[in-house]
């Protein structure tokens, strides 16, 4: 975990709870007695991310029934590991403010990551998503949350497929792109997926539903993970001036040699990988530009 995150180091769940009280029908004793949730509720895990996020940084946060609900402190550690990115490597020069643009791919009905850009270092960020009903409920969140309306705008993507097409101008220019693709190329690989996160949890196997839940486009596509950043490669190379840094998380370690030998074809002229775990779940996020050092 990022060393900046505020949700770092356990959740303090008497103080929580007594700020929101919403969160107190979900608390329970782990088998060591300590207050915790049931992360394999779907209702549990929302109604905490909604404490969170309210405690933290003042937000009014909800989901469509069935949409991917995000882990907030891993998503707060991609946004710190990108300012980082950003600064070079020092923290005193984090970028910060409205005139750091930033362009979010499928950013799906929570609309987290411009969120926490926008809140934690008041970012402006652009984002996106090819599905309709999750672009309104985003723009609906951003509505409510008066602190950042100003520096999030909303953007239909009409293709799946693409990624920066249809969305951007060929004026705009932007510091930083981010994005966290479906991971999974059918909706039967989703599924296995499933099955095997609800043996983790020990779930039984008629359990109906995730903790996370997802609609289609945000747990699968054409080609899975490495289908879609390939795509999103060619396309960045056809507009390297678009954004400094192109950054992708990447699930799945395997995926990481093929989507290096695409960059390499695509002429990058620097490539990093940021390693990241929350709990048991490891992952990374694959950075490239076009510019010279």
């Amino acid at each position: 975990m990022h060393a900046r995150n505020r949700f770092g180091g356990g959740y303090d769940f008497p103080r929580l709870t007594a700020a929101h009280p919403a969160l107190a029908a979900f608390v329970v004793r782990s088998p060591r007695g300590e207050a915790t949730v049931d992360f394999a509720n779907p209702a549990a895990v929302l109604a905490l991310n909604q404490a969170l996020l309210k405690d933290a940084y003042g937000l009014q946060w909800s989901l469509p029934t069935g949409a991917l609900c995000p882990a907030i402190p891993g998503r707060l550690d991609y946004v710190h590991h990108l300012a980082d990115l950003l600064s070079g490597g020092d923290a005193d020069a984090i970028p910060r403010g409205a005139d750091v643009p930033i362009l979010d791919i499928g950013t799906g009905a929570s609309c987290i990551y411009p969120l926490l850009g926008a809140s934690e270092y008041g970012w402006s960020v652009l984002a996106t998503d090819s599905d309709e009903s999750s672009h309104r409920w985003a723009r609906q969140i951003v509505r409510i949350n008066r602190p950042v309306t100003a520096l999030i705008e909303g953007r239909h993507q009409p293709d799946p497929l693409a990624c920066f097409a249809n969305v951007t101008t060929a004026s705009d220019r932007f510091a930083a792109s981010m994005c966290n693709p479906p991971f999974h190329a059918s909706a039967e690989e989703a599924a296995a997926g499933s099955t095997r996160k609800r043996r983790n949890l020990k779930l039984a196997p008629t359990a109906a539903r995730l903790n996370f839940g997802g609609v289609p486009g945000e747990l699968w596509c054409a080609g899975g993970e490495v289908g879609f950043i390939e795509r999103m490669i060619a396309e960045s190379a056809m507009r390297p001036q678009l954004c400094f840094w192109f950054t992708t998380l990447v699930s799945k370690s395997a995926s990481l040699p093929p989507l290096k030998r695409a960059l390499a074809r695509a002429q990058a002229t620097q490539v990093r990988t940021v390693d990241m775990a929350q709990g048991q779940k490891q992952s990374r996020i694959l950075a490239w530009t076009f510019m010279r050092p």
